[in-house]
């Protein structure tokens, strides 16, 4: 596998392979369905606080799923909060445990981040299970935390915390 961020190019792929997933998705999440919608997720994620990177095949370059840094918080706190989806044509080949696992490893090596924060709904049982494999924790539930498909909907809450920063982030005060 191998992370490449979103750019304009990837509109039609992008695009295609929401839906065709959109049975995949509902209702963990919402992805951009049409152009305006794709131009403003791509606006988004041109700021420092956020970035979306394309999980894909090594062999072909084919796009498996996205994964979002979200939130990136700097100064004592050092963290992002994660969000993935697997697109339907590659789903359940464990392409995003991969995937996922080299976004952490780029958020810790590159980004230097501290700690990576996952919220998944409870019934979102491959979700729970991908992060798991990856390496997160479960840290508790918290009843109606994020607006999703047109409703507030439980989470729980994951992390992984990044042990080995030896190099701190220049944000990082130093006390």
């Amino acid at each position: 596998m191998a992370l490449r961020r979103l750019g304009a190019g990837d509109e039609g792929e992008f695009l295609r392979l929401v839906r065709v997933s959109a049975e995949l998705h509902a209702p963990w999440i919402s992805l951009p369905s049409g152009p305006g919608e794709f131009r403003d997720y791509l606006d988004r994620y041109e700021g420092a606080d956020e970035e979306a990177l394309l999980v894909c095949l090594r062999d072909g370059g084919e796009i498996a799923g996205v994964v979002n840094l979200n939130s990136v918080i700097r100064g004592r706190l050092q963290s992002a909060s994660v969000a993935y989806a697997a697109f339907a044509p590659s789903a359940g080949r464990g392409y995003m445990a991969e995937g996922v696992g080299l976004v952490v490893r780029y958020a810790f090596e590159e980004l230097r981040l501290h700690r990576l924060e996952a919220q998944i709904q409870p019934d979102n049982r491959a979700s729970l299970a991908l992060v798991r494999r990856v390496g997160f924790r479960y840290e508790g539930y918290s009843p109606e935390l994020l607006f999703i498909d047109g409703a507030w909907r439980d989470h729980e809450r994951w992390a992984i915390v990044n042990g080995g920063l030896t190099v701190p982030h220049s944000t990082l005060p130093q006390r």
